[in-house]
């Protein structure tokens, strides 16, 4: 429920412009910049390694060109004043100025105190950024730091089942609940020609069907990497408890169904299941 109110930002057109207006190019550049930031002046490995799902092409691009032309700190404060301006116009000045959002941000923060970063280098850089006075950018920071710790035990899970980053995106895609082909090839950087590729080993293994579509086999290793991720992501929720989850699960829902109703994500981009 709380991912929409932090992933909306890599779609915003704000970020875009603060980005820009920082000193980097538009386009890509952003992205992998600002969401990287948190690490330092890394290099294209890193970048690629800790996102894992892009062609390491893609990112060499863009790291570590952009820290010539922004510090990572000033790429930070950019996002952050983007999160700014775009949470205000998908969520309204009524819902960022409600005592709704300030107890979601009260209890989603909470939740980020049992985040510890072993083995989780996204979600520890981001933990060593100062936290935000305004309520809206607090619920967006934990949303943030809830995120990259999820997603470092989901990296874990990848590799623990052998999974490239590659392999990682076509069967993710295949369970209809991500991006649409043609957006997950284009925004990762994958060319026609590695997916195919990519796709063929994958049905070597047994893990997709002729039509591209997960097998028996391949829908329970997808289901037991969501398992592992699940269980590798649980001390939040365990420290906040059951009714104060439940309670942050019906704020978030409110406001992300909210935030996507006015225009959080473009269309043409996630599949049906997603959606």
């Amino acid at each position: 429920m709380l991912e929409p109110l932090h992933s909306f930002i890599y779609f915003a057109p704000e970020s875009e412009q603060a980005l820009t207006e920082a000193g980097l190019r538009p386009g890509r550049m952003g992205y992998f910049a600002s969401r990287s930031a948190p690490m330092g002046q890394v290099g294209a490995g890193v970048v690629a390694a800790t996102f894992y799902n892009f062609n390491p092409d893609l990112v060499a691009r863009h790291i570590p060109r952009a820290w010539t032309l922004a510090s990572p700190s000033r790429v930070l404060e950019a996002r952050l004043a983007a999160a700014d301006a775009g949470l205000r116009r998908v969520l309204g000045e009524e819902l960022i100025t409600s005592p709704r959002l300030a107890e979601a941000a009260e209890l989603a923060r909470s939740a980020t105190e049992a985040c510890t970063p072993e083995g989780r280098p996204l979600y520890a850089g981001h933990a060593g950024l100062e936290w935000p006075a305004e309520p809206h950018l607090v619920l967006w920071h934990a949303a943030t730091l809830l995120r990259e710790y999820r997603g470092d035990g989901h990296i874990a899970a990848l590799v623990g089942r052998g999974l490239s980053g590659l392999a990682a995106m076509i069967t993710y895609t295949a369970t209809g609940k991500g991006f649409l082909e043609p957006v997950a090839k284009a925004t990762r950087g994958w060319s026609d020609e590695q997916w195919d590729a990519g796709v063929e080993d994958l049905r070597a293994q047994g893990l997709l069907d002729p039509a591209g579509a997960l097998t028996p086999e391949g829908r329970v290793l997808r289901e037991s990497i969501e398992e592992q991720t699940n269980a590798s992501a649980v001390a939040p929720w365990r420290h906040l408890g059951a009714e104060k989850a439940a309670r942050l699960h019906e704020l978030g829902r409110e406001l992300a169904r909210h935030a996507v109703a006015h225009g959080a994500f473009p269309d043409g981009v996630f599949a049906a299941a997603r959606a």
